[in-house]
This record gives structure tokens, C-alpha cells and sequence, in this order.
């Protein structure tokens, strides 16, 4: 199955990624040579720092000093930015948060920046994650020790682009499901927590009979 038919129906207009978006490589590792661990600095985004939930876990994110951002300033991130990974864990994504603005991206990334007039971000990210396209695009992945992908492969990729009234439709039905994804998640792990304490508490009155 390809995005074409993978995604929305005959009356979706496909368009290349890079038309709806500007696609940029993150720095050279060159850039990077002083990344720390420390409190202190301007925070790096890193494929090991994005989850499969398209968020950004920040516990561990390494930074570079602050006197070395200005150099950077181009590969800054701000809300509605996509981070992809482009190197190991290839397809995953990080849908950029405003408390990230500001923030760099490493060079095993790519920053993808829609243009919000035609395509919303968290429409993008669902369609770049939906399994059908995720696996024609990883089909694409330059061959090597470390499969990778680059920014003109992701320029290339067909788009379904449907209104945004329809996007914005497609991103709450989402959202919801999430959320009740979210909710059995946590009730299972409370009824997982409790089995143990439920196990004591019947052996133990047994045993006192």
C-alpha cells in the first residue's frame, strides 16, 4: 500500500512534502563537538530524546553552551516544528511544543516546518506516522551500516492534503483516541499495582482462619 491510497480518497490532492514545508538537515556534528550533560546551555534534541508518542522527553537531553547557540541559530525549533529522526530509529517524530521553542535539533534530525496555511503540524505528524506511508518512506531509506534518510527524500514524499477543516476533524478524532488510550493505560496499571496487595490480603485472611 502506498500514501496514495493509504490516506483519504480519490478527491485528496497529493503534494510533495517540501512544498507544504521547508525540510532542514540538522547541524554537522562539527557544530556539536562541545554538547554537555550539565544544567547549563541550550538543549539538543536527540533521537533518543523523542518518544514514540511525539513528544520530547527532555530528562536526559544533552545541551550546547549558550555561547555557541548563535551560530546554531538556524536549526532553532519553534512550536509546530516536526523533529524526524533521519538516523536509527528512522520514521520516529517529535511534534514540537512551545516550551521547546528555542531549542536545537542534532544532526541525526531533521526539522520539518509546515507552512500552516495549507497543512496543519499535528495533521502532519499523524500522516507521517500512519503506518502505510512510515513504511514507503523507511522502503526509500538509504542502505548502509545505519539505514538513514535525508531531506530530499522527505521533500519528495506525497502529501494527502484535505482542507483543514478536515485536518483539524482528523486531529481531534485523534486526539480523543488518545486520551481513552491513555485512560485504560493508567487503569490497567492501577489494577496491575493492586493485584499483588489483593493476593497478600486473601492468603493472609486464610490463613488466620
Amino acid at each position: 500500500m502506498t500514501p496514495q491510497n493509504a490516506w483519504g480518497d480519490a478527491q485528496d490532492e497529493r503534494i510533495p512534502l517540501g512544498h507544504l514545508s521547508s525540510v532542514t538537515a540538522g547541524p554537522s556534528g562539527s557544530l556539536l563537538e562541545h554538547l554537555h550533560e550539565g544544567p547549563d546551555g541550550v538543549p539538543v534534541i536527540a533521537p533518543p530524546d523523542i518518544t514514540e508518542h511525539f513528544t520530547v522527553d527532555a530528562r536526559r537531553v544533552r545541551r550546547v553552551p549558550s555561547s555557541q547557540a548563535e551560530r546554531l541559530a538556524r536549526f532553532t525549533l519553534r512550536a509546530g516544528d516536526l523533529v524526524v529522526v533521519r538516523q536509527g530509529t528512522l520514521g520516529r517524530l517529535a511534534l514540537i511544543r512551545s516550551e521547546h521553542t528555542g531549542w536545537f535539533y542534532s544532526s541525526s534530525c531533521l526539522r520539518v516546518r509546515p507552512h500552516h496555511d495549507v497543512v496543519l503540524p499535528a495533521y502532519l505528524a499523524a500522516y507521517l506516522t500512519h503506518p502505510p506511508v512510515r513504511r514507503d518512506l523507511l522502503s526509500q531509506a538509504l542502505p548502509g551500516t545505519v539505514p538513514s534518510l535525508n531531506s530530499t527524500m522527505l521533500k519528495q514524499l506525497p502529501v494527502a492534503v484535505v482542507p483543514l477543516e478536515r485536518q483539524q476533524a482528523v486531529v481531534e478524532a485523534l486526539a480523543d483516541i488518545d486520551e481513552q488510550v491513555r485512560i485504560q493505560r493508567e487503569m490497567a496499571a492501577r489494577l496491575e499495582a493492586l493485584r499483588p496487595s489483593v493476593f497478600d490480603e486473601m492468603t493472609n485472611r486464610r490463613s488466620h482462619q
